[in-house]
C-alpha cells in the first residue's frame, strides 16, 4: 500500500525505543510511521527519527499472550503516542481496534467496514 511512499516506514517486530537513554522498548508486530525515510533499521530509535513515533501498530495474538502482558502494550503505546493500535486474534477472527482520543486510546465500537484514517493517505 505504501511501496512508492518515499516517507512511510513500515515494519514488523523490530524494537521500538521511544525515548533515548531509557530502556523501555517494545516490538509491535507491525508499525506504520509515516513521515519519515523507508530503509533497514535494527530498531526504531525514535528520538533518530525526528521524535516521530509509530501512528499505526498491529499486534497479532498468540496463545503466548497473557492479559497483563496486552494490558502493558496498551499502556505503553497510549502513552508513547500512537494514533491507532489494532490487535487480530487469529483464533477467533477478532480484530479490535482503538484509535487516539486526546491522552486515551479509546476502543472503536464499528470495526465492520472500517478504513483507518491513515491508510487513506496517499503519496
Amino acid at each position: 500500500m505504501f511501496a512508492d511512499i518515499a516517507d512511510v516506514f513500515v515494519a514488523g517486530d523490530i524494537l521500538w525505543y521511544p525515548v533515548e537513554k531509557n530502556k523501555k522498548c517494545l516490538a509491535p508486530d507491525a508499525m506504520v510511521v509515516f513521515g519519515i525515510p523507508k530503509g533497514d533499521r535494527r530498531s526504531y530509535k525514535q528520538w533518530e527519527e525526528n521524535n516521530i513515533a509509530p501512528q499505526v501498530v498491529f499486534e497479532i495474538l498468540s496463545s503466548s499472550n497473557t492479559t497483563k502482558e496486552m494490558a502493558n502494550k496498551l499502556l505503553f503505546y497510549q502513552r508513547y503516542g500512537v494514533e491507532e493500535y489494532y490487535i487480530y486474534d487469529p483464533e477467533t477472527v477478532d480484530l479490535t481496534g482503538l484509535q487516539r482520543s486526546g491522552e486515551d486510546l479509546e476502543v472503536i465500537e464499528e470495526m465492520n467496514g472500517r478504513v483507518s484514517p491513515r491508510s487513506s493517505v496517499t503519496g
